[in-house]
């Protein structure tokens, strides 16, 4: 039985990783900004609400984590906000900053303080939540794209540097994810493109191979797949899972 910390796992893809953990029978802890989405979470989970870009919220989490569990065996790094939909130009930059902020440092603090106890116990999975716009451009999104692509780099480095003490680091790249947040983004881009919400969505399923957005269980099967022994020799991969990309501009 692993123990497994969920960042922003209050909903969606978080709170899918979480069940997708407790379901394979591990313990979960499951952190997010808003002590209302960690409110009605199954008993047994253990519950923080922390921001995390907070770094004294966080460093206070892992030794809570340390005193209650002793350890840590996987970290699913997965807090993020979508930011603004718009031209470079049009981007004001306390919203870039925001953005990378949740995006990126939320990444790097959760491994900052998880990497000393999985060091101790020398084992370990980080798994980080990248996205597609982490491997190409898109237009409109150029905060989160960047952000995107710094978590990559972000996950190869942690990769190298904790491989050595047998702690593996994986990136997943969620395509559109059916839910409240790409709804959003979906209404911002209608927006921004003078298209409808249903034009750009299916700009988006057309995007793909197999045509369709993915499901935030979908994005969970990975994580927990990650973080099991039978990934045991897999670290440094970037795992997209969005049903095959082939045309990530949605205006097409």
């Amino acid at each position: 039985m692993s123990r497994v910390l969920i960042t922003a796992g209050g909903s969606g893809i978080g709170r899918a990783m979480a069940e997708g953990f407790a379901a394979a029978g591990h313990q979960v802890w499951v952190t997010d900004v808003s002590a209302v989405a960690l409110a009605d979470v199954p008993a047994g989970w253990r519950t923080t609400a922390v921001d995390a870009t907070d770094e004294a919220g966080v460093k206070a989490l892992f030794a809570e984590i340390a005193g209650d569990w002793g350890g840590l065996d996987v970290l699913c790094a997965n807090a993020g906000v979508a930011g603004p939909t718009a031209l470079i130009e049009d981007i004001a930059l306390e919203d870039w900053r925001k953005c990378v902020s949740v995006n990126l440092e939320g990444c790097f603090l959760a491994a900052k303080h998880a990497a000393p106890m999985m060091k101790a116990a020398k084992a370990g999975s980080i798994v980080v939540t990248s996205s597609t716009a982490g491997q190409y451009g898109y237009p409109n999104r150029a905060p989160y794209c960047s952000a995107k692509w710094a978590v990559i780099g972000l996950m190869k480095t942690l990769a190298m540097e904790l491989g050595p003490f047998g702690i593996r680091a994986n990136a997943i790249c969620p395509g559109a994810v059916e839910g409240p947040r790409m709804e959003g983004v979906l209404a911002r881009e209608a927006a921004a493109k003078g298209m409808t919400r249903d034009e750009v969505y299916a700009g988006y399923a057309a995007g793909t191979s197999m045509g369709s957005f993915v499901e935030a269980r979908d994005i969970a099967n990975m994580a927990v797949f990650l973080g099991s022994d039978a990934a045991r020799l897999v670290s440094g991969q970037v795992i997209a899972v969005d049903g095959h990309t082939v045309n990530p501009d949605p205006k097409v």
